[in-house]
């Protein structure tokens, strides 16, 4: 599987965004976002780019994919179950994403990061219904149960975690135990449970063409 290797900050400085994908380096005085919001390069600083309509479909997909780490052919497919469900296009599409499993660790505020999150799943740390799933991608339905495997190292790991991140607040559509590391899906998210600065319907307009 491919996998971007460089700086983590360099991507949100070029979608001018921050994207929070280096975990509570994200939330303190030592992100690199803060220090300096410019674009990336020699010429950065300066630079006055005017986009396309094209060019920011563009760049709202790319932001998009970054945030929840997966690749094109993947978010390709996540479109086209959206596009064949009931309802608006869009917020289908970020209804599908929220409900990955990884990304339920991450909004239970059990990990700092996303690929944090990724991780713990893929090292089979995370049991759903009682029962062990290793797969990231996983889409997690109402009434389903995620908890964290009762390992003694991964149990510390996450309750420091846990704790460093107290102050996030979790979305409406889980129910999180931070005490014994347990989510219950209470309901599907709904377009205002996730991020206001997303633009899906640029996505839309993109795939459409």
């Amino acid at each position: 599987m491919a996998r971007y290797t460089g700086s983590s900050c360099r991507i949100c400085r070029r979608q001018s965004a921050k994207l929070f994908l280096k975990g509570q380096r994200c939330y303190t005085e030592k992100c690199g976002f803060d220090k300096r919001s410019y674009a990336p390069g020699q010429h950065g600083k300066g630079q006055r780019i005017k986009l396309s309509n094209y060019g920011m479909q563009l760049r709202e997909k790319q932001k998009v994919k970054k945030i929840y780490g997966i690749l094109e052919r993947q978010f390709r497919k996540y479109f086209q179950t959206a596009s064949r469900s009931k309802g608006i296009t869009g917020s289908k599409l970020l209804e599908l994403l929220e409900r990955r499993l990884d990304n339920v660790i991450f909004r239970s505020s059990f990990v700092s990061s996303r690929p944090e999150a990724r991780q713990m799943v893929m090292h089979g740390h995370v049991l759903v219904n009682d029962k062990k799933v290793d797969i990231p991608s996983y889409s997690v339905k109402t009434g389903d149960i995620v908890v964290i495997k009762p390992k003694e190292k991964t149990i510390k790991r996450v309750k420091e975690s846990a704790e460093k991140l107290k102050d996030r607040p979790c979305p409406s559509w889980i129910e999180v135990d931070k005490v014994g590391l347990r989510t219950k899906i209470t309901r599907l998210p709904e377009r205002n449970d996730m991020a206001a600065d997303i633009k899906e319907q640029l996505i839309v307009e993109l795939y459409s063409k």
